[in-house]
């Protein structure tokens, strides 16, 4: 694997391989180790999502954030939701096939992952739970996921992200603005 900022073969027009810097979290050094390429991208902490995005220079619907979602007594999953889109609960059970699901708080969801709110990402959380991937982040040409510490970005192809995290690629959102759906 290039470690030299190479893009690997085959990935031409995919974010190239970087190093990152003194401060690794456990989501750079995890990504790092998954063989995908990717950038890190560091940004002084922005107001709203479209100030990241645009920090970043990326779409508005390539900037993922991450949700943790609670199934049953110490069953959780991440949902990657862009940001211009909401959850939408319905969807994400009709899916699963359950009809109870819940957010966890701040103090459960940093045990469960490791992480602190707004810096939860799947990779390098304290256990391997599943991903679903809302559906929206494959016309995407590069997605943006947090690096597991305020400020930090992971760079990535869709592809690429999905097959590291073996995400399962759902359609559980709607745009903002659009009535819930019952």
């Amino acid at each position: 694997m290039p470690t030299d900022g190479e893009p690997r073969r085959g990935s031409e027009n995919r974010p190239p391989v970087e190093r990152a810097p003194a401060g690794d979290t456990p989501a750079t050094l995890a990504v790092a180790a998954s063989g995908v390429p990717y950038r890190e991208v560091r940004i002084e902490p922005a107001r709203s999502a479209e100030e990241a995005a645009e920090r970043q220079g990326i779409a508005l619907g390539a900037l993922l954030r991450t949700i943790v979602v609670r199934r049953g007594d110490d069953d959780y999953l991440f949902v990657l939701v862009p940001a211009g889109r909401r959850f939408d609960w319905p969807k994400l059970r009709a899916h699963l096939g359950v009809s109870r699901l819940s957010l966890p708080d701040a103090d459960e969801a940093r045990d469960v992952t490791g992480y602190v709110r707004y810096t939860i990402t799947p990779f390098g959380s304290t256990r391997p739970w599943p991903v679903i991937a809302d559906a929206s982040i494959v016309e995407q040409p590069v997605v943006a996921i947090g690096g597991g510490a305020h400020g930090v970005n992971l760079h990535l192809a869709p592809a690429d992200l999905i097959a590291a995290l073996g995400a399962e690629v759902v359609d559980v959102t709607q745009p903002e603005g659009d009535a819930p759906a019952g």
